[in-house]
């Protein structure tokens, strides 16, 4: 059972009591699957059953459960704890549905307002493209004959028409949301905009070296501390022309002086390097003094760090 998809559950529409056993029925499975999770990776192997799929097989049984007969007590679901509270700080728009009547519907006597009920739904705007046209007027004077003009506005990539806004959709995209260029150029088609993945790859490229100074001062502050945490991960690289990949390494160094009420804020910082020579974080530890801190080898496998 835990090999397969529960794609959809069938209830029994003969009562409401056949219908209820079906849903504690699936749920159960649902429990058991998870309660199995946590004693075994069965996720790498099946990775087509997650517990998403599992809370949306379950919440589309409780959307089949036929209504109770009069009198009846429902056992409670989901409590209003559970449900996502709708955070303060996103724009509300009003929408009124009023009768469209000033008369009493049932006898023609004048109504008055005596209250309202007001719920809230979550929304979605779509993203959308839009065209920034850059308008330099030129002034001539006719005493002199100079032409004055405001200087062009600097570019983030050289000859490029991306926007700073543009890139950094790109980059959060790419390396926060884990959408490879070539979904986000397809995302884009949808859109009438024709983006290849070459395109995207250059405006990476370019926008890294803007991020450069950034990473500097990051692990200047990073290697200033006097207590500094390493360690290093293994990750698959693409090969292009050899058809497989091949193993590449990052090397993540933090500090957080919370614990010992620091005054400085926590801090990360990644390196990355084709091999694991010990020249590596010598490099980058060559102005670090201070205590490293570091977990223990562990035993090598697949999937497992250094």
């Amino acid at each position: 059972m835990l090999g397969r998809r529960i794609s959809w559950i069938v209830l029994s529409p003969r009562s409401a009591a056949s219908a209820t056993r079906a849903l504690n029925s699936a749920v159960n499975r649902r429990r058991v699957v998870i309660s199995y999770s946590s004693v075994s990776q069965w996720w790498v192997f099946t990775p087509a059953l997650t517990l998403e799929d599992l809370d949306a097989d379950i919440a589309r049984a409780e959307a089949d459960l036929p209504p109770l007969a009069p009198g009846k007590e429902q056992k409670p679901g989901r409590t209003s704890d559970d449900r996502p509270s709708l955070p303060d700080h996103l724009p509300r728009e009003d929408v009124k549905l009023d009768i469209g009547a000033g008369a009493c519907p049932c006898c023609g006597g004048a109504i008055h307002k005596i209250g309202e009920t007001v719920s809230e739904m979550l929304d979605y705007v779509p993203a959308r493209l839009r065209v920034l046209r850059i308008r330099r007027p030129k002034y001539g004077c006719r005493a002199c004959g100079t032409i004055h003009q405001a200087p062009a506005p600097e570019q983030p990539i050289a000859k490029g028409f991306a926007s700073p806004g543009l890139l950094t959709h790109v980059l959060v995209s790419k390396y926060c949301d884990h959408v490879p260029l070539y979904r986000q150029s397809q995302i884009f088609a949808r859109q009438g905009v024709d983006l290849n993945r070459s395109t995207l790859a250059n405006w990476v490229g370019g926008a890294t070296w803007w991020l450069e100074a950034l990473r500097m001062r990051l692990a200047d502050h990073i290697f200033a501390s006097g207590k500094l945490f390493a360690d290093d991960t293994s990750i698959p690289v693409l090969d292009p022309g050899r058809g497989r990949t091949r193993t590449g390494w990052f090397w993540g160094y933090a500090r957080d002086d919370r614990p010992w009420a620091g005054p400085d804020p926590p801090a990360a910082v990644f390196f990355y390097s084709p091999d694991r020579k010990a020249e590596r974080p010598a490099a980058h530890l060559k102005g670090f003094c201070g205590v490293l801190q570091s977990l223990p080898p562990r035993r090598r496998g697949p999937g497992s760090n250094g």
